[in-house]
């Protein structure tokens, strides 16, 4: 565990309380965990740092807590920032130019340019983040050859652990989640396009990212649609199978994560069909017991918390009325499972207690919260 890291560390606390001084206007703990986030060497490293760890991590927490007294931390941090995303596509332009596919780590949410890039979105940084819109555009429309075959752009080197594998994925992958698969850059291109930052090819992009997910959306055993986690590449070339599996409704692998992407990228260019299937697949997902039933905890990441939170942006956007009907449901649930079950194991924002309070707090509190912090979770503006 580090100080600067927002998935597994103190950070995350340091984050739950800026919001919620936000709210309350009292300063002392988020003050202090700022203290001790920032006690000790922040890492600018480009191999590392990522939204979720280091200099942009703490960026995103200090700039989520729009005080003063961080101005000059952030100014610094900030440009460490740039810098970092300067080099870390540098590098990916490189591997794009060869041909070869990349590994998650390079574009995903979590650890790559996709989460610095929403970072840059949070900070309205056009330049920066105008070149990583330009790096995203690439990675969805321009295909890559994998053992012969042709596979997208986005198409994962590695097992979905993200280390070589010589078993059933010794060709890589195709990851569809939210966290580390092709729903992140969707999402983030289509929020950045509801923002006002557009590049040349983002409108293809989107396009390309709905026909992969509408292809992709299949029938599942025993009714309704949902979307795979990830596929080697012998399942990948035989296409949607009929009666696939449910997954487990999370934000980070599952069907509601990805159900959120269609349906802003959908919302960005009109496309009602998209948008329809989107709602449709998610409202499910959130209602059926072969999807929770594989909930196992409250956690931000693939539990309660995650699943409430997508669902109710889901629905803020939502053209069906009937999504709004389900929502008293899923937050009495995520209450009950909070008050009987301790507190996550983990530490952090995405598997530890902090996520689940932070989602507490942003649902029930009677003063609305800015939703700003959840742009590490590509689910808002």
């Amino acid at each position: 565990m580090t100080h600067d890291d927002l998935g597994t560390g103190p950070a995350a606390t340091a984050l739950h309380e800026m919001v919620v001084a936000r709210t309350t206007g009292d300063w002392t703990k988020a003050h202090a965990t700022a203290k001790a986030m920032t006690s000790q060497p922040i890492t600018a490293d480009p191999a590392s740092a990522n939204l979720y760890r280091g200099a942009p991590a703490v960026a995103y927490i200090l700039y989520t807590a729009g005080h003063r007294a961080y101005a000059r931390a952030l100014a610094e941090l900030n440009a460490e920032t740039v810098a970092i995303v300067a080099h870390r596509l540098r590098a990916a332009h490189r591997r794009m130019d060869k041909g070869l596919p990349p590994r998650l780590r390079e574009y995903d949410l979590i650890s790559g340019l996709t989460g610095l890039g929403a970072y840059l979105l949070h900070r309205d940084v056009d330049q920066a983040l105008g070149a990583v819109l330009r790096y995203l555009v690439r990675l969805l429309t321009e295909p890559l050859v994998v053992n012969g075959h042709q596979v997208p752009g986005w198409w994962a080197a590695t097992s979905p652990n993200g280390t070589p594998d010589t078993g059933e994925f010794a060709h890589g992958h195709a990851n569809f989640g939210l966290a580390h698969g092709v729903a992140g850059p969707l999402a983030l291109l289509a929020l950045a396009r509801r923002a006002g930052h557009t590049v040349t090819g983002q409108d293809d992009a989107l396009a390309a990212g709905i026909t992969h997910l509408t292809t992709w959306a299949q029938p599942l055993k025993g009714g309704g649609i949902g979307w795979p986690e990830c596929l080697p590449l012998d399942a990948y070339r035989r296409g949607p199978q009929p009666d696939a599996a449910p997954t487990r409704a999370s934000w980070c692998y599952g069907t509601p994560g990805i159900a959120r992407a269609l349906q802003l990228a959908a919302l960005a260019l009109n496309d009602d069909t998209a948008r329809r299937l989107a709602e449709h697949t998610a409202l499910q997902a959130a209602t059926d017991p072969r999807h929770t039933g594989q909930i196992t905890d409250t956690s931000l990441c693939h539990g309660w918390a995650g699943l409430v939170l997508t669902t109710e942006r889901i629905a803020a956007d939502a053209a069906r009325p009937d999504f709004h009907d389900a929502l008293p449901a899923l937050r009495d649930r995520l209450t009950t499972e909070t008050e009987s079950h301790p507190a996550p194991e983990h530490t952090g924002l995405l598997t530890g207690p902090a996520g689940v309070l932070l989602t507490l707090h942003t649902l029930t509190t009677a003063r609305p919260v800015d939703p700003e912090w959840e742009t590490c979770l590509l689910l808002t503006p």
